[in-house]
């Protein structure tokens, strides 16, 4: 009897890629766009897959890599994250990476005028602190003044929370395309693919991926270099704790010493 293949999770950044940014999937990428974003409906009509560096400046200036970059028909760029651990400052990462896709829009001499719209996704496995006090899962961001009168709509950010994400469905696309990317049960996503017919290729290509014993060894050794790293910065901050709580002991020491009669 053949052994049942469990399938990959979703939230691996490697199998992400290869559903949402493949450029043969751009009909998965643009239903789930869809689901997220208030972009005209024609500009889906043609989302390109580009580089997904984002540009140095110079030498020594920082490196980003975002999951996947895409263009609109219109040139607009979103793209899209998902990050599993958290990431204290990633709310200053988000906004160094969408500067860049901004300002990398102009070259030398470029008009104003040409910006396009930058849109950002970032889909979390855990919760963001800055958004504790509320309850939903789904938040976008604009340049906006406390009554809503808006600034500029050339730059947006759309925070995706799954921890947050109810588990019955509120009959939305959008609640369709984070629980694929949450659940791992096969009933689950057999319900879900009858739901559009992206969503039943996105399963398709999730199962053709859990097949492949070379995608399988190349997201699983990811999965170990991911958990590694983050065991190695808890490792360091603890270290640091513990180096700051004895320089602390000693300050207090010399203190006391320095006082005494």
């Amino acid at each position: 009897m053949e052994k049942e293949t469990k399938l990959l999770s979703v939230k691996l950044d490697l199998v992400f890629k290869l559903i949402f940014g493949d450029q043969r999937n751009m009909d998965i990428m643009a239903s789930f766009l869809k689901s997220v974003l208030d972009i005209p409906e024609e500009e889906y009509d043609r989302i390109t897959v580009v580089d997904p560096y984002v540009k140095a400046d110079y030498i020594g200036d920082k490196y980003g890599i975002v999951d996947i970059k895409v263009h609109t028909k219109n040139g607009e760029v979103v793209h899209t994250e998902i990050q599993v651990e958290p990431i204290p400052e990633m709310h200053q990462r988000s906004l160094y990476y969408q500067s860049k896709m901004v300002t990398e829009q102009l070259g030398s001499g470029g008009n104003y005028p040409l910006i396009k719209k930058v849109v950002s996704i970032i889909i979390t496995g855990y919760r963001l602190p800055q958004l504790a006090g509320s309850g939903r899962y789904h938040h976008q961001f604009r340049y906006r003044t406390g009554d809503g009168i808006e600034f500029t709509d050339l730059v947006e950010v759309n925070t995706l929370e799954l921890p947050k994400l109810p588990r019955k469905t509120d009959n939305t696309e959008l609640w369709n395309w984070m629980w694929f990317m949450e659940t791992s049960d096969e009933g689950e996503l057999e319900m879900l693919a009858t739901k559009s017919p992206e969503l039943k290729k996105a399963v398709g290509v999730l199962k053709e991926l859990s097949a492949d014993e070379r995608t399988r060894m190349m997201a699983e050794d990811r999965e170990k270099f991911r958990r590694d790293m983050a065991s190695r910065e808890d490792g360091a901050r603890q270290e640091g704790r513990e180096e700051g709580r004895e320089e602390g002991v000693q300050i207090r020491r010399t203190e006391k010493d320095t006082v005494r009669p």
